[in-house]
């Protein structure tokens, strides 16, 4: 793994990565977002789609940020807690859909929306 070259008197890092590397990662970018397509006018079913197109996506995800955001040069430790750190928020956002249909349903002191039918 190359690191990128850092100097005390030039704090900001020096990437000297040959442009035919980012070429071939954005080539293979490419190749899996013409996949994706492949996989959305395939004849299969929707869990079957959701969890192909969810693998490539975090395919092309995991190529742009080591690469591109020079993920690849950092230490590990940095590495871990970006990706810790991600699925925290991710799943923390999840965290009030469970609570998106209680205007419908009649949660205590709601108003009915209108045209609700209640029960």
């Amino acid at each position: 793994m190359h690191t990128p070259d850092v100097q005390p008197h030039e704090p900001e890092a020096r990437y000297t990565d040959p442009i035919r590397k980012y070429i071939v990662i954005y080539l293979c970018i490419l190749a899996l977002a013409t996949f994706q397509f492949v996989i959305a006018y395939s004849r299969i079913d929707g869990t079957a789609m959701f969890a192909r197109m969810l693998f490539v996506a975090l395919a092309e995800a995991g190529l742009a940020l080591m690469f591109f955001m020079h993920l690849w040069a950092e230490k590990r430790g940095f590495l871990l807690f970006v990706v810790v750190f991600t699925g925290f928020v991710l799943l923390a956002m999840q965290y009030g859909w469970t609570d998106s249909y209680r205007m419908e349903v009649g949660a205590p002191y709601s108003q009915p929306k209108a045209g609700v039918v209640q029960q």
